[in-house]
């Protein structure tokens, strides 16, 4: 017999993405993926602004007092989730064993991927540093600098760095940072705020070669995470224990509009 963990363990399972995952700080969950595995999204183009013509010269669809007429572009994105993973294996323990599985192999997967979308598809990716104690302050405010011309939102930006780099945003003398942390935020990974950003710190392995930090805010990147199926099938033929069987989709976009609210910094080799 086979244990549905979708229908008995599906919020156990979120609850485990949401305590052992970071992305959910740094992604959206914007569109609705329910019973598809591909969105489109549109884009509007914008109108330019005009002088308003008082004395009312323009006529017709050519001109009027608001300006000539202008026809708006509408471009789609397609998204379609391209990770469609699974997992079997067998066990005594089917529930801790499920919960090993994810704590241990697929979270730190889906992490690493989402990370290496957002680095790669950020807006900004400036020349490759080294980052030291006395730079770091410098290189972190040329990233927030540049989010704000490019008209970022201030609230929920977020910094991704991993251990050695934290380690070094520490030990400048420039930086001083809050560490007065909302128990909530800190119970998601957040260690500290810089210049207005929440502070996450990452495993190295889960993060791109050489990454020095990524700033950004969460409307750029959806990140879809689709808990297929989960099963346990107790005492199979041939076993003597539990046979865990998993399946996940997920993927992860960075939306052309707001790719600017990326900004990649990289380490010199």
């Amino acid at each position: 017999m086979a244990i549905n963990l979708v229908t008995k363990f599906h919020p156990y399972v979120d609850e485990m993405f949401k305590k052992e995952s970071k992305k959910a700080l740094v992604t959206n969950q914007d569109f609705d993926w329910t019973g598809a595995h591909t969105v489109k999204v549109y884009k509007i183009s914008t109108g330019s602004m005009n002088d308003y013509d008082r004395a009312g010269t323009g006529s017709g669809t050519t001109g009027s007092r608001y300006g000539s007429v202008e026809s708006l572009d509408a471009t789609t994105e397609e998204f379609t989730l391209k990770k469609d993973r699974s997992f079997t294996a067998q066990q005594l323990a089917g529930a801790s064993a499920l919960a090993r599985q994810q704590r241990e192999v697929v979270i730190p997967e889906v992490d690493a991927y989402v990370y290496g979308v957002m680095a790669a598809g950020a807006g900004t990716k400036p020349a490759a540093v080294t980052l030291t104690a006395d730079n770091i302050y410098d290189e972190i405010t040329k990233a927030t600098n540049t989010l704000d011309n490019a008209e970022v939102p201030d609230e929920s930006r977020v910094i991704i760095v991993s251990p050695d780099v934290y380690r070094l945003m520490k030990k400048s003398k420039d930086i001083v940072m809050e560490t007065d942390i909302d128990s909530n935020l800190r119970k998601q990974g957040v260690v500290s705020n810089l210049d207005g950003a929440a502070v996450i710190k990452v495993p190295a392995a889960r993060l791109p070669e050489n990454c020095g930090f990524i700033l950004c805010h969460p409307c750029a990147t959806v990140a879809p995470t689709k808990l297929e199926d989960y099963k346990i099938h107790q005492d199979p033929p041939g076993i003597s224990g539990s046979l865990v069987e998993g399946r996940i989709c997920y993927d992860a976009f960075v939306l052309e509009n707001k790719k600017m609210a990326i900004y990649y910094q990289e380490l010199k080799a």
